[in-house]
């Protein structure tokens, strides 16, 4: 009696039975048959890719070691040449001291700017070869403090205007306050508290209600500068896509890591393939068309993305999370659909709760104790 030995729905091998003791082979000694060959293509199939993943780790081993050795010796090939060019530097930078900075200054800077920051790459080379425990770079600031200085080259090289040079970089430390600033200690409650009723003021012209639940929390420790505008930039996204009748939730919390501040909308919501891309910069989540002719505050009036990017920004400077979660309005699932901006106008809702358990946003900022 033979049975196939089978893999998934590939035939591996057959299993055979000879010479039974007693009579024929029947219907059960092919079922019995059939179930050990069932468990005997699995072991087979085991085996295999057993042996397949002891070569993969081999090769795997082969290209650690080769990336190991090439990571090394890329090391020692930068550490000359950057102690040359540090060198360098210095011994030019001493010369053109006898001349106007404005000839010279920006430019030394930004190199010198450049040059330590191959030197902290050299740093966290020699700790990963070491196998050492080292902090993952603070990407979105050093991306940011990179392109401006290329931005800065690009207009020197074309323009080599100084004071377009200097409203370049103003403009850009103004938005994303690049330089950390001295922390404090703050009260987070009092601090939402204050400004939530400064920001009021702002919007008085919406028909929104807020409702605040401000736990008293431990001190959090931050500059008060980029928290105050973390909270504008929250309260302000959240007042934009919240229709007028609607409702807005800010609440601060205690949690086991530490402080929360929570900023809950009961709006629009953001379409699911909108939801990575918001903290990114410079993208907006409505169409232009939809904000061009608006002021801050009014119902979609939207921006350019910039506040979400600079709390990105601020959170790695200042050692806290954020993150957000939402869901559309179910109303108005596509991209292409409109809100009216007033529940009392929306076609769909015949009271405040439809509106509010149709969709909303909850950006969520979690601060270390």
């Amino acid at each position: 009696m033979l049975v196939p030995i089978k893999s998934y729905d590939r035939i591996i091998g057959v299993l055979a039975a000879f010479n039974k003791s007693e009579g024929l082979f029947e219907n059960p000694d092919m079922n019995l048959l059939e179930m050990i060959a069932g468990t005997v293509g699995l072991s087979i199939e085991n085996a295999r890719f057993s042996d397949e993943l002891k070569q993969s780790h081999k090769e795997l081993l082969s290209l650690d070691r080769a990336k190991s050795k090439a990571i090394n010796h890329l090391s020692h090939e930068l550490k000359t040449p950057v102690s040359i060019f540090s060198g360098t530097l210095q011994i030019l930078k001493k010369k053109l001291e006898t001349l106007p900075d404005d000839s010279w200054k920006r430019s030394m800077d930004r190199a010198q700017r450049n040059l330590k920051r191959i030197k902290g790459l050299q740093d966290e080379v020699r700790d990963i070869i070491s196998e050492n425990e080292y902090e993952h770079p603070q990407l979105l600031s050093f991306f940011l403090d990179q392109c401006t200085d290329l931005l800065e080259d690009t207009l020197e090289t074309e323009t080599g205007e100084a004071k377009v040079l200097d409203r370049v970089r103003t403009r850009i430390n103004d938005i994303f306050k690049i330089e950390n600033t001295g922390s404090e200690e703050i009260m987070l409650d009092e601090f939402v508290r204050r400004n939530l009723e400064k920001m009021r003021l702002k919007f008085t012209h919406r028909e929104l209600k807020i409702e605040q639940a401000l736990e008293s929390t431990p001190s959090v420790f931050i500059a008060a500068d980029p928290l105050q505008k973390v909270i504008g930039g929250l309260i302000k996204n959240a007042v934009e896509n919240t229709p007028d009748q609607g409702k807005i939730k800010v609440i601060i919390s205690n949690q086991e890591s530490g402080p929360r501040l929570s900023v809950k909308d009961y709006g629009v919501g953001i379409l699911r393939n909108h939801k990575t891309r918001i903290f990114k910069g410079f993208f907006a989540t409505q169409g232009t068309a939809a904000y061009s002719s608006k002021k801050p505050f009014e119902f979609n009036a939207g921006g350019r993305g910039a506040d979400l990017l600079r709390m990105k920004i601020f959170s790695e400077q200042y050692n806290f999370s954020i993150h957000a979660s939402s869901t559309r309005c179910k109303f108005i699932p596509d991209k292409n659909d409109i809100c009216p901006g007033n529940i009392g106008n929306c076609s769909f809702c015949e009271s405040k709760n439809d509106c509010y358990q149709s969709g909303g946003s909850v950006f969520t900022v979690d601060f270390k104790i």
